[in-house]
C-alpha cells in the first residue's frame, strides 16, 4: 500500500463531467444533480483501511446532508483485475453493508478519476451549487491506527468528518470556504497497468 495524499485540485475548478454505472446498473451523470444546494464527489473503495476507517461516517453524512439539498455521489476507480475486492459486486455489498444512501459508481476506464486529479481513497471534492469546487481534502484528521502490515484498527481514533461538516455547513449556510484545507491521505487508486496518470508518484 502506497500512502498517497490528495492533489488539492485548484479551488474554484469546474466539476469534471461522468456518466457512469451505479451498483443497480444504473447511469448516473452530473447533469443528474443540476439541482442542488451542493455535490459531493467521493472517491472511495471497499477494501482500502482508510476507506474502511470512514465508511460509517461517509453514510452518517449521507443521511443527515442529503435531506438538506446535498447531492452525494461516491466512485470507485480501483482496477479490479488486481483488486477482485474492488468489484462491481463487492461495490454492493459494500453499500448495503455501510447503508450508503447515495449512489455508488463504478469507474472502470478510470477517465473520471483522472479528470478530477484523485489520487487516493478516499478523496473528497464538494462543490457549490454551480458546481464550482469549494472543498477539497480530508473528511477529518483522524487515521486508522496501525497494527501490524495490513492490520488496522479504527476504532482507537473514530472518524468525525468535522473537516467536512464545517466546510458543508459553511456553504449551505452561504457562508466563505474554509481558509484551511488540507489534503486527505490514504490508499493509492489502483491503476491499471500503463494507465498511471501523471500525478501519480506511485
Amino acid at each position: 500500500m502506497v500512502l498517497t495524499p490528495s492533489t488539492m485540485m485548484k479551488l474554484g475548478s469546474p466539476a469534471p463531467g461522468f456518466s457512469l454505472p451505479d451498483t443497480d446498473g444504473r447511469t448516473v451523470s452530473l447533469d443528474d444533480f443540476k439541482d442542488a444546494k451542493a455535490l459531493l464527489v467521493m472517491f472511495i473503495c471497499n477494501h482500502c483501511p482508510f476507506v474502511v476507517h470512514v465508511a460509517d461516517e461517509l453514510a452518517r453524512l449521507g443521511k443527515e446532508y442529503q435531506p438538506k439539498g446535498v447531492a452525494v455521489v461516491a466512485i470507485n476507480s480501483n482496477n479490479i483485475e488486481s483488486h477482485p475486492a474492488d468489484s462491481p459486486e463487492k461495490m454492493k455489498a459494500s453499500k448495503a453493508e455501510h447503508g450508503y444512501t447515495f449512489p455508488y459508481l463504478f469507474d472502470e476506464t478510470q477517465a473520471v478519476a483522472k479528470e478530477y486529479t484523485a489520487a487516493c481513497t478516499p478523496d473528497l471534492f464538494l462543490f457549490d451549487a454551480g458546481h464550482k469546487l469549494f472543498y477539497r481534502g480530508q473528511l477529518d484528521d483522524t487515521r486508522p491506527t496501525r497494527i501490524s502490515s495490513g492490520n488496522y484498527d479504527s476504532g482507537r481514533d473514530q472518524a468525525n468528518g468535522a473537516d467536512l461538516r464545517a466546510a458543508l455547513d459553511a456553504l449551505l449556510a452561504g457562508l466563505p470556504r474554509p481558509a484551511d484545507q488540507r489534503p486527505s491521505i490514504g490508499c493509492n487508486i489502483k491503476w491499471k497497468p500503463g494507465n498511471e496518470p501523471d500525478y501519480f508518484g506511485g
